[in-house]
């Protein structure tokens, strides 16, 4: 389906053309004040001295060729050289009826579909997940969605980390609590117990508790080095051990990404790099890309246009330990030969910049990478407490998800219940559908890379920019459309949407049309927060609508039928944005 500002620059250039002009000077862009008119063009401005003409004369040449076209309600020449347009209701209405029968609302979809693996959500095994979570997973998640719906085949993978340090720790410490256990008799033999001798909450105090100790206690902490070693190198008993402690974190992370409306294609893990690891460590040295500098492994990454050198990317340390690096080219490695990727994004804190600039640059000098893969790194900011630092409990810990989650929860319940008289399971369930939007939407509606302010009391606001107020204006929509069933109208389906009457109407019937301008955005630049201004721009042109308009008291039978249909379509776009924010609205608030 073509765009309103596609049709209008078909219709401009052929201005230019038909006025002795070069067709390269139709662009049209939306207007900077929409105050004087919708669109415009400045072509004549840059045509000027190319033609030796006042741009206002150039300008007035190609209005003079399209005055009294149909599709404009006003096309002018300003000084000193613009030319301001207003589409006409016709159009409007007509680009509406189109989104309202088309699929995906007229959205053109790529040509050929990509396979798209996007890295997100960065958990541990045996830990909590906390607020330094939250950004990759919500982010990730919307990212992916996005890619789907652009007809991509798009694999969400937590890969999740469980084959470091922490392991061995855990081990150590279950060692010393339970020494009696099978999984630390040498001489076992036969199948281990299939019931882990812990749980998720167990795990949650094993972990910090042998971490503690093991910064005041080297023995221990050496103890656990060995652990470690052991279980990569296959010792039977820790191997059995290490699969419990992912069986009881995997069914837990689940559970807590759930509630975040979060899902996992791959549930995949730093081990299944690691037998990759050998062999491309090889090959970087036969290739001769890999050289030893102190003592460690490393590979070049600094190109002839950067400014200033920068440090080699590190591949196997002194001591033969490997790294993230090695671990995040490995795991590239095992993409390519079980997906075959066109595109990987990963998710991380902006801190991690520079690691991702060193994992591509290797990848893609050592051919790890395909060359025609894409490597994208979507670094986040932080989310600060009102003092503007990293979010933390009142202790100054880390504050779990689950509790970040509980807490706009009960803010949102609290709303909810001020002015509604709900059974308190209905105002619950109510509360969770629109606290998750509160934090979705005011993590999503940032521009990732900033660092943003967590405000409990903002984002719950049933006002103002949020995701409360986004679900407020489709619950409206919602019932309006049911009370107008309720006293037996029936929506008609075959009405025809008419030309706007009102400025209201008018800027309603606008901010639609930007639906797929939105989208592609969003999916070019890989950026929710372009579906977010979208959609309040929508839910506040509704709004002022609403207010504005009699709809369901218009006696005009054609005109309310209208109403009705345009008003559904806003619903339609508002709910599929939203599922691509992951969240979705009650019915009713």
């Amino acid at each position: 389906m073509k765009k309103i500002i596609d049709i209008l620059k078909e219709k401009v250039t052929e201005g230019f053309v038909k006025a002795g002009y070069d067709a390269r000077y139709g662009f049209i862009t939306n207007s900077s004040r929409p105050d004087l008119c919708q669109y415009q063009c400045n072509g004549a401005m840059a045509a000027a001295k190319e033609y030796k003409k006042a741009p206002a004369m150039i300008a007035g040449d190609v209005v003079d060729v399209l005055a009294g076209d149909e599709i404009f309600e006003t096309i002018e020449a300003v000084n000193p050289g613009f030319i301001n347009i207003k589409v006409s209701g016709e159009l409007l209405a007509v680009q509406a009826e189109k989104m309202d029968r088309e699929e995906q609302f007229g959205l053109e979809l790529p040509d050929k579909p990509k396979t798209i693996v996007i890295d997100y959500g960065g958990a541990n095994v045996a830990k909590p997940l906390h607020v330094g979570h939250l950004r990759s997973a919500i982010i990730g998640e919307s990212v992916k969605r996005i890619c789907r719906y652009m007809g991509n085949n798009v694999l969400g993978d937590v890969h999740l980390g469980d084959w470091g340090l922490q392991i061995g720790l855990i081990i150590t410490e279950v060692k010393k609590r339970q020494p009696e256990l099978p999984y630390f008799d040498n001489a076992h033999e036969g199948a281990y117990p299939s019931e882990a001798p812990f749980t998720i909450s167990d795990l949650e105090e094993i972990y910090p508790c042998a971490s503690s100790y093991s910064k005041e206690h080297p023995e221990y902490l050496q103890e656990a080095q060995e652990a470690t070693a052991m279980l990569q190198e296959g010792h039977p008993g820790y191997r059995a051990l290490w699969q419990h402690i992912l069986d009881v974190s995997i069914a837990d992370l689940k559970m807590n990404y759930g509630s975040l409306n979060v899902d996992f294609d791959l549930w995949k893990k730093e081990s299944d790099a690691q037998p990759y690891i050998p062999d491309m460590v090889q090959k970087l040295k036969d290739d001769g890309l890999a050289y030893m500098s102190e003592g460690a492994l490393v590979v070049d990454v600094t190109e002839e246009s950067d400014k200033k050198e920068l440090p080699p990317c590190l591949i196997v340390k002194s001591n033969g330990a490997t790294l993230y690096a090695t671990t995040d080219l490995a795991t590239i490695v095992e993409r390519e030969k079980l997906y075959h990727p066109d595109h990987i994004i990963y998710l991380a804190d902006k801190r991690q910049t520079m690691h991702f600039t060193q994992v591509f640059r290797v990848a893609k000098k050592a051919g790890i990478a395909d060359p025609d893969v894409r490597l994208d790194f979507i670094g986040f900011g932080t989310m600060n407490g009102k003092d503007g630092k990293p979010f933390k409990t009142r202790d100054g810990g880390v504050l779990r998800l689950q509790e970040l989650c509980r807490m706009i929860n009960e803010e949102v319940y609290k709303k909810v219940t001020e002015n509604r008289d709900y059974e308190e399971e209905e105002a619950r369930e109510i509360a969770a559908k629109v606290g998750l939007a509160a934090l979705k939407y005011g993590d999503l509606s940032n521009q990732a890379s900033k660092d943003y302010i967590f405000d409990v009391e903002r984002f719950a606001s049933f006002e103002g920019n949020t995701g409360p107020y986004i679900l407020y204006t489709v619950v409206r929509i919602k019932s309006l459309l049911g009370k107008y069933k309720e006293n037996g109208g029936v929506l008609d389906e075959k009405a025809r949407m008419l030309p706007p009457v009102s400025e209201s109407e008018t800027d309603l019937y606008l901010t639609l049309s930007k639906y797929a301008d939105t989208i592609e955005s969003a999916y070019a630049e890989l950026a929710p927060h372009r579906i977010c201004q979208f959609i309040y721009e929508l839910s506040e042109a509704f709004n002022h609508f609403y207010h504005e308009t009699k709809i369901l008291a218009e006696e005009d039978e054609k005109r309310k039928a209208s109403y009705l249909k345009l008003i559904a379509l806003v619903q339609r776009v508002l709910e599929q944005c939203i599922g691509l924010l992951g969240f979705e609205a009650p019915e009713k608030m």
